[in-house]
């Protein structure tokens, strides 16, 4: 008899667990409590005559697991339309070093041109090739310690904080270095410097030629979602609330079905909710964050205003948002016409107050504060989005705590998602996978092979 498996929740984790159980013999059914499966993902919304998607624009290709789910599924990628990003500053936008993985330069020199420091600033950030580095045994710190520890205050809070705390809404004086980019880490340890890292990780990738950072599914992001959801068929149920759950079966508000597993995609606050008395008291320990998205359509004519690149960032509380993408040059469109599209970001950890100011008050500061370093006027359509309690905040420990909560799972309990294994894409997706195989090792169900 073919094992059944329960999926709560129907976000990318959800839909690709599923995914990878039907490709091995194993019978999923997917309970989604929204009308609508995708989760960040969400379907477009109308912004003036545009349909511009609230979540992630694209994912990491160089995470091959993400690129590699939607090549399955018969997915055709488009690649940015520009490159190269900014940095806001007083004196306006300061394009960052390019080809700098994480926005670290890879040799002195790029260090001594690094923009947006001062002299005493890249001077400070060249005694990373000389500081010794840490024991193997120390214990963990922030990505905040990390940097600063190396490069300096004035590399970590200009220039390299606001793009790796940007990506986690998060602080960096308070999110985990090794949950967050253990690519640092590893710089350090094998290299002794985080210079010398990325000009190591530099010359890997011209040796493979690694392709862009990012790509994105031709139509959108949300194409992910519906070839997934395509593929997995009437085995994705929505409106379904779960409101328990154990190994041997999930209750539903209307019903109760039986099952010989049960993987737990949703956010870890409602998994500790379905779970009850079973639930493992570090779920309720990994915290979460506000955010919103702000769309800004300008007239017709505008599009030669916007910077030559993907957008910017900008130093924590600088101004009103945390960064910016210039829509109209990264993923250029047809339907844009001539015109600049924005989408800014406002939030995070330390400025959730933000995200429940009124929308016409979030428009306009974050209008005010584009028109001052680039020549746009005011824009003719926008729109405000809100992701509360959306991000998830990998804090120092937070490896030990994911640990912890699987351990400590009944047998025939699994959990995987963002509040876990990543927030990317391409992150959900190789959890997925891992997720999927410790299924079939419960179950007994040997994997099925390809005809």
């Amino acid at each position: 008899m073919t094992a059944r498996v329960a999926v709560i929740g129907g976000g990318v984790a959800g839909l690709a667990t599923a995914h990878r159980l039907l490709d091995a013999g194993i019978d999923p059914v997917v309970f989604e409590r929204e009308p609508v499966v995708g989760g960040v993902l969400a379907p477009p919304l109308e912004v003036g005559d545009l349909m511009l998607e609230p979540g992630p624009d694209s994912l990491a290709a160089r995470k091959p697991w993400g690129v590699e789910l939607g090549d399955e599924l018969g997915i055709r990628w488009v690649e940015p339309g520009a490159s190269g990003a900014f940095v806001w500053t007083p004196g306006g936008l300061v394009r960052t070093l390019r080809g700098a993985p994480f926005g670290i330069p890879g040799d002195v020199g790029d260090v001594l041109r690094w923009p947006g420091l001062s002299r005493a600033g890249r001077l400070r950030a060249l005694g990373d090739l000389v500081i010794r580095k840490r024991p193997g045994s120390a214990p963990e710190e922030t990505i905040g310690g990390l940097l600063r520890r190396r490069l300096g205050d004035q590399a970590t809070d200009r220039a390299i904080g606001p793009l790796l705390a940007g990506l986690h809404a998060g602080d960096v004086d308070r999110l985990s270095a090794a949950a967050t980019f253990p690519e640092l880490v590893a710089w350090e340890a094998a290299q002794g410097s985080l210079i010398r890292g990325a000009q190591a990780a530099e010359r890997a990738a011209r040796r493979v030629d690694a392709g862009p950072l990012f790509r994105r599914p031709r139509g959108g992001m949300r194409a992910l979602v519906d070839a997934l959801a395509a593929a997995l068929g009437d085995r994705v149920v929505t409106r379904a609330e779960v409101v328990g759950a154990d190994a041997h079966e999930v209750r539903l508000r209307d019903g109760v079905r039986a099952v010989d597993a049960v993987v737990l995609a949703c956010r870890a606050a409602a998994a500790a909710t379905i779970l009850d008395a079973a639930a493992p008291p570090e779920l309720g320990a990994i915290r979460s964050v506000s955010t919103a998205v702000v769309f800004l359509v300008y007239p017709s004519g505008t599009a030669d205003a916007l910077a030559d690149g993907t957008g910017f960032v900008v130093p924590r509380g600088a101004a009103p948002m945390s960064a910016a993408t210039f829509l109209s040059r990264k993923w250029p469109d047809p339907a844009f016409g001539d015109r600049a599209v924005i989408r800014c970001y406002v939030g995070g950890d330390g400025f959730e107050d933000v995200v429940e100011e009124p929308d016409a008050d979030i428009v306009d500061a974050c209008a005010r504060h584009l028109s001052a370093v680039l020549d746009l006027p005011s824009p003719n359509a926008s729109r405000v989005h809100r992701w509360r309690g959306a991000m998830p905040q990998y804090e120092v420990g937070h490896a030990g705590r994911v640990d912890a909560i699987r351990a400590a799972l009944p047998p025939g309990i699994f959990v995987v998602g963002c509040d876990l294994d990543g927030v990317g894409v391409s992150d959900l997706a190789r959890a997925a996978g891992g997720t999927a195989e410790r299924v079939f090792v419960h179950v007994g169900e040997p994997r099925k092979e390809p005809a």
